[in-house]
């Protein structure tokens, strides 16, 4: 473990999103456009040694690191007990 001793952290997280369609004629499509973060730092540690800890704490960063590099979802649905297919039913019209 690196000691680095950070006296003041302050992060800001900026999300973008998007949707559009309709719900009751189930064409909604939600999207995500991206999302911006900002980190500011004060240490009287070395510039070096400050780098080193964000980098261990992005890299560290489960939902970061998901965004980053995307991965498998794995999605399953049961109605009452039962498996199914909710694209394999016809869209109301």
């Amino acid at each position: 473990m690196v000691k680095t001793k950070i006296s003041k952290a302050r992060v800001f997280v900026k999300a973008k999103f998007k949707s559009e369609g309709s719900v009751l004629a189930e064409t909604v499509q939600a999207r995500g456009l991206g999302f911006e973060t900002r980190l500011e730092l004060e240490s009287k540690e070395s510039p070096e040694r400050v780098a080193a800890v964000v980098r261990n704490a992005e890299n560290g960063c489960y939902v970061l690191q998901s965004i980053l590099h995307p991965v498998p979802v794995e999605r399953r649905f049961a109605l009452n007990g039962t498996a199914f297919d909710p694209e394999g039913f016809p869209k109301r019209k």
